[in-house]
Order: C-alpha cells, then sequence, then structure tokens
C-alpha cells in the first residue's frame, strides 16, 4: 500500500508492469489510476476509456480489456473506497 499526501492507495491489480491503484474517498465518476513506465493515466470504470493523463495506446487497449473484464469487481472496489473499508485484488490481465 502507497501513502501519498496522508491518503492511501492500494494496488489492487498488477500486470505486465502496469499497477492499478485506488484512492479512498475519491471524486466522481468512479475510476482508478494506472501507472507504468513513469506515465499515469485515469481511467473510467464503467467505460474502459481513458479520461486524463497520457498513457500508450498498446497499455490503454490491455487496460479496457482488463477493466471491462473485472467492471463488477472494479465497481465493488470503488465502493469499498469510498466507504474507507480494506480493498481486495484483483488478477491481472497477465494471469
Amino acid at each position: 500500500m502507497f501513502i501519498i499526501w496522508g491518503i492511501s492507495m492500494p494496488i489492487i491489480s498488477m500486470f505486465f508492469g502496469i499497477a492499478i491503484k485506488v484512492f479512498y474517498r475519491e471524486h466522481n465518476p468512479p475510476h482508478f489510476h494506472a501507472y507504468y513506465h513513469g506515465h499515469e493515466a485515469i481511467f473510467n470504470i464503467r467505460t474502459g476509456e481513458l479520461i486524463e493523463g497520457k498513457f500508450p495506446l498498446k497499455a490503454c487497449k490491455i487496460i479496457k480489456e482488463w477493466s471491462l473484464e473485472h467492471q463488477d469487481e472494479l465497481i465493488n472496489i470503488w465502493d469499498l473506497a469510498q466507504n474507507g473499508k480494506p480493498l481486495f485484488r484483483i488478477p491481472g490481465a497477465d494471469q
């Protein structure tokens, strides 16, 4: 788990060098943060689309496919994070 500016941000999944994290008590729309080789971006949970930041195209495609496959789990994690509850890990796209 990482602590950034006093906010807890656990890694919920890791695949192909991409770390997926969710902040506690974040703003809408439901989203997750992705980190990969110095790139940072925010992706919409409901659509899998990049909504902020820059990310390599191939990694975006992998993240979108993964997020749509795990959308129910991501929504559950989002709800848990909004309520300050412990989060769980989601298998990566490479598992």
